[in-house]
């Protein structure tokens, strides 16, 4: 028993000593956790704060200004802008400038000095509707509180405010349509750059990769080959959750499929040049494994999927910059729910462009070495 104790135990050090002699491997079983822990701990916040708005006040009262004050002192809201129109509306809210508008009608304040209810607009983006959902709770949480204030003053029963919200693009904010269409660019981001990522992994370890040395494959075209199949793979997937996106949770669509699949493919190809360049790094399939998901989780987190980019440190909101998935969810978004064209997505597009652009040739150059 003595015996096969030791031997269990000599077992055990082999293979802690095959863990630890791999300075990759020790980098991998420290750096990821406490960098993990770190986004996690800074990024994953519901709370919102510094949240954008912008306010038509038709009023112009001392009640009406009460009102934003309150919101503009509850450490929640900034105010970005006091509109004069309500055409203005549209640009703020179709620019991401503002999450919602706050609309105080003419008629505000002497509805109030009247015990006559008076009603608060707000009209909420739904693109996402996770944000203006906690958002209008905020707002609802002012107004009552505003209320209380306002029956204490004018000795007052019956509450006096009242918010009536709408959300464009998502009338009755619906968290499905926010995150199935975001699915699209999460779930092809993480299937094309894991099997980019392994493609030249799983040839080193079966020995394959040597013969293509001896063949007249030039480095761009063996980076070509293993780029093609995974860019197809990536659109068919798309394809596919698309499909359950409109057939199964019958979720609108609102833009043109050659605008959708045009960004698609320019998303696709920044994923597979990341996945490339994890490839031309690795030495096999485990480390290709580990290294994509070292990526693929701060990538999935600093998307915008969960917690609004606004709502992290200024260091991660910078990072981000350089998140393909960042981009392609927002992207996604504005195509399927709001109808943009490829115009005005250029802003989203050219970032996506200059990622593949880096990234394919940065493995480019590791191919020519290593191929050397």
């Amino acid at each position: 028993m003595l015996d096969g104790l030791l031997r269990t135990l000599g077992l055990v050090r082999k293979e802690l000593l095959a863990i630890l002699k791999d300075p990759r491997s020790r980098i991998a079983l420290i750096g990821p956790p406490i960098l993990q822990c770190l986004i996690f701990g800074y990024a994953a916040t519901y709370d919102l704060n510094h949240v954008p708005y912008a306010a038509l006040d038709q009023d112009r009262s001392a009640a009406s200004r009460a009102l934003l004050a309150k919101l503009d002192g509850s450490g929640v809201f900034d105010r970005v802008a006091d509109l004069r129109r309500a055409s203005d509306m549209a640009d703020y809210i179709n620019d991401r400038r503002a999450l919602f508008v706050i609309q105080i009608d003419q008629e505000f304040e002497r509805r109030l000095f009247a015990g006559m209810p008076a009603e608060v607009q707000v009209i909420a983006d739904g693109r996402n509707s996770n944000t203006a959902g906690t958002a209008m709770g905020y707002i609802q949480a002012v107004v009552e509180a505003l209320n209380a204030q306002w029956r204490a003053d004018h000795g007052l029963s019956a509450p006096s405010l009242r918010v009536v919200g709408r959300a464009w693009y998502n009338p009755n904010l619906e968290t499905r349509w926010f995150m199935v269409p975001a699915l699209i660019g999460t779930l092809t981001m993480l299937q094309t750059l894991l099997l980019t990522a392994l493609s030249v992994a799983r040839e080193r370890e079966e020995g394959t990769f040597d013969q293509l040395l001896v063949t007249p494959f030039r480095p761009v075209e063996i980076m070509a080959g293993k780029a093609i199949p995974s860019m197809l793979v990536g659109i068919t997937q798309s394809t596919l959750i698309l499909l359950v996106a409109q057939l199964w949770f019958r979720i609108p669509f609102a833009g043109s499929f050659v605008t959708l699949y045009a960004a698609i493919a320019l998303f696709v190809l920044a994923a597979v040049g990341i996945g490339l360049l994890v490839s031309s790094v690795v030495a096999n399939m485990q480390q290709g494994m580990l290294f994509s998901f070292v990526i693929l989780m701060p990538f999935t987190l600093l998307s915008g999927l969960t917690t609004p980019i606004e709502n992290m440190p200024k260091v991660l909101q910078n990072f981000t910059l350089v998140n393909p998935l960042r981009y392609a969810i927002d992207i996604i978004h504005r195509i399927y729910l709001e109808g943009v064209g490829l115009g005005t997505l250029f802003p989203e597009l050219w970032p996506l462009a200059v990622i593949g652009a880096v990234t394919l040739a940065a493995a480019s150059w590791m191919f020519r070495n290593r191929l050397a």
